[in-house]
């Protein structure tokens, strides 16, 4: 998903504020947006490949604990007489 134009201006000000801060060197608006591109096109599917192999191992490790967390005691309808049945974690075997 690309950036939207204030979010561009707002990162290559910030990209101009680090080089003259951190580097003592000056960069134009024009080198920023160029250097932009660049991590943008180069390094950000890094991030984004991580971030999608972060939420598959989350979405995974749920879906396995899924019983563990979701499960509903069976044959309670006389321990209960009438009331709503609660969803709880299943029972350690």
């Amino acid at each position: 998903m690309p950036l939207t134009k204030e979010e561009k201006l707002e990162v290559i000000s910030s990209l101009r504020r680090f080089f003259s801060e951190r580097l003592d060197h000056e960069l134009g608006e024009m080198q920023a947006g160029f250097l932009l591109d660049y991590f943008l096109s180069e390094i950000a599917p890094l991030a984004y490949n991580q971030g999608v192999e972060d939420a598959r191992r989350f979405i995974f490790s749920a879906a396995e604990d899924l019983p563990g967390t979701c499960f509903q005691e069976p044959l309670t309808y006389w321990k209960s007489q009438g009331k709503s049945r609660e969803i709880r974690r299943k029972p350690a075997v």
